[in-house]
């Protein structure tokens, strides 16, 4: 399980709270809209955005069946990224995107997107509030983790105010110990409270869930593993909660 299935799902989790949730696909391979709305491609969404801001920004929200969980696809134009510049060169139109999506009254914006902290998702990132880092249990993800925080403490120069929610273990096998391994390798590297305390296990149902183009928890089996992602939002609204009284002290 990766990102696009961390993402799908606690977004889901934060709808079920009663957070009036957007979703936003700025992955160019679309995996969100792949995931959910099986004509993604044939929708116009963030990548259709950043080529013309003049597009309305409310017809590219999509309707879910939950009432509070929203989404906008990665659009027909999303090879807008591709060679187009580097970081900084769209941060002006990410942050403009960002207004309009507050400006429509979604409380959380949750964004999907492409691996590696460069080009749009570096403008994203630089934008943005909070960062959530996926980390996959397994011993050769370990070796980019250096990497990671290198680049995270350019974008935070950029964007000092950025809050770092913590790197979250996704398809933790806790019976193997190279899995459990990982969690312990990762608590040596990062700096302290960075590693969330609610990890996502390995669990066929996100194959079922993603098949069938539905969170996990819509699944009448998923009620376990729905609590999972359930923790994990209680998790990260604590840190966003906090963060955001301690910058308006």
């Amino acid at each position: 399980m990766g990102k696009t299935t961390l993402s799908i799902n606690l977004a889901h989790a934060f709808a079920r709270a009663g957070v009036k949730t957007l979703l936003v696909d700025a992955d160019p391979q679309g995996s969100v809209g792949h995931s959910l709305v099986r004509q993604s491609r044939l929708l116009s969404g963030f990548y259709d955005w950043l080529a013309n801001p003049d597009l309305a920004l409310e017809r590219l929200v999509v309707s879910t069946r939950l009432a509070n969980f929203s989404l906008v696809a990665c659009g027909r134009a999303s090879e807008y990224d591709v060679g187009d510049g580097g970081t900084g060169s769209h941060l002006a139109r990410v942050r403009g995107f960002l207004r309009g999506v507050a400006a429509l009254g979604f409380e959380l914006c949750l964004i999907d997107t492409a691996a590696g902290l460069f080009g749009i998702t570096g403008d994203v990132v630089a934008a943005c509030d909070a960062i959530l880092v996926p980390q996959q249990a397994e011993p050769l993800g370990i070796r980019s983790v250096p990497k990671l925080l290198e680049e995270l403490a350019r974008l935070r120069i950029t964007n000092p105010r950025l809050n770092m929610l913590g790197v979250c273990l996704s398809m933790v096998q806790a019976d193997l110990a190279e899995s459990r391994d990982v969690a312990v390798a990762l608590g040596q590297l990062l700096p302290p409270a960075w590693l969330c305390q609610t990890q996502i296990p390995r669990d066929p149902l996100f194959l079922r869930a993603s098949a069938r183009g539905l969170p996990i928890g819509a699944l009448a089996e998923g009620a376990a593993v729905q609590a999972v992602f359930d923790a994990l939002r209680a998790e990260l609204a604590a840190k966003l909660e906090s963060h955001a009284a301690a910058t308006t002290a």
